[in-house]
C-alpha cells in the first residue's frame, strides 16, 4: 500500500535519531515513498538504515536463536545470503479492504480488483462515483495517508456543494427508452444493474397489457436492457440496432479497403 513504506521510512528516522548506533536494516519488496516522501527514504539512507530488497524467490527467513531473532535474506547486491540478528522484527502490512458486497449491491457502485470501491475516473472524476450523487474518499477507495484522505474529502465536498447550489440537474443523453414493441416480457427489468427500469400495466381497449417503463435518473445508458431485449422494445439513444450496424458496416468497408 502507499501508507506502509512511508511509516517504514518514518519509523526507521525516529530510531537513527534517538540512537544513531542502533542498527536498523529494512528488508524490501518495492517501497512506494512517492512525491516528496522520496526525501524520507534518501534522509533514511543517509542516517545509515540499511536497505536489501528481496524477490519472490528468495523470501526471507526467521528463526528464533535463544532471545534473539535471526533473519536470512539473499542481498541482489552481494549476491550472496545475508544473516541479520535482530532484537525485534517489526512487519510493515498493507491495508486490506471489508467486505463492501453489502454496499456494492445497495448503491450499485464499483469495485477494484483488491475490493476498494472504484471511482468514475481517476482524473476527469477522482471522487465521484457511478452512481450519481454519491462521492468516495480516504481508504475506501484506496490506502492512502491522512492528508491526503483530508484533501480527498475536501474534495467530496465541494463536489457535493455543487450539486446541492442548483436548483434543476441536467442529465446524460445517452439514456434508455421504451418502443412500441415492448410487451412487458420484463427480462430488461432483471438484467438493469441501476433498478432503474420497472414493469408498468395499463388499459388498452378494455384489455390489460404490460410493458416497462425507464427511470431516467436512475439509467446510465449501460446498454445491457438492449442487448437483452429479443425484439427491439428498449434502445438507447445514439446507440440503437440500426445506429451500431451502421457503425460496424463503416468499420468493416474500411478495414476491407
Amino acid at each position: 500500500s502507499r501508507i506502509c513504506c512511508t511509516h517504514t521510512m518514518e519509523q526507521a528516522i525516529a530510531l537513527k535519531e534517538r540512537n544513531p548506533e542502533m542498527k536498523v536494516t529494512v528488508l524490501y519488496r518495492d517501497i512506494r515513498t512517492y512525491g516528496k516522501r522520496e526525501d524520507l527514504f534518501t534522509r533514511a539512507r543517509r542516517l545509515g538504515v540499511i536497505f536489501i530488497r528481496y524477490d519472490l524467490e528468495h523470501c526471507p527467513k526467521v528463526e528464533e536463536t535463544g532471545d534473539r531473532l535471526e533473519i536470512q535474506a539473499f542481498d541482489p547486491i552481494l549476491l550472496r545470503e545475508v544473516t541479520v540478528q535482530a532484537d525485534h522484527l517489526v512487519l510493515a502490512s498493507a491495508v486490506v479492504p471489508h467486505d463492501n458486497s453489502e454496499l456494492v449491491d445497495l448503491y450499485k457502485c464499483g469495485l477494484n480488483e483488491d475490493g476498494f470501491i472504484n471511482e468514475a475516473h481517476p482524473k476527469l472524476r477522482p471522487v465521484d462515483m457511478s452512481v450519481d450523487g454519491l462521492f468516495v474518499a480516504g481508504l475506501c477507495n484506496y490506502p492512502k495517508p491522512m492528508d491526503e484522505s483530508i484533501s480527498q474529502a475536501k474534495a467530496a465536498v465541494s463536489r457535493a456543494g455543487v450539486l446541492l447550489s442548483q436548483q434543476a440537474l441536467k442529465l446524460d443523453a445517452v439514456k434508455s427508452y421504451v418502443t412500441e414493441n415492448c410487451d412487458g416480457c420484463a427480462l430488461c427489468v432483471d438484467v438493469c444493474p441501476y433498478k432503474a427500469i420497472s414493469l408498468e400495466n395499463y388499459e388498452q381497449d378494455g384489455q390489460r397489457h404490460s410493458r416497462v417503463a425507464v427511470d431516467k435518473a436512475l439509467c446510465k445508458g449501460c446498454g445491457l436492457c438492449e442487448a437483452t431485449c429479443p425484439k427491439d422494445g428498449i434502445l438507447v439513444h445514439g446507440f440503437t440496432v440500426d445506429q451500431l450496424r451502421v457503425q460496424l458496416d463503416a468499420v468493416l468497408s474500411g478495414s476491407e479497403a
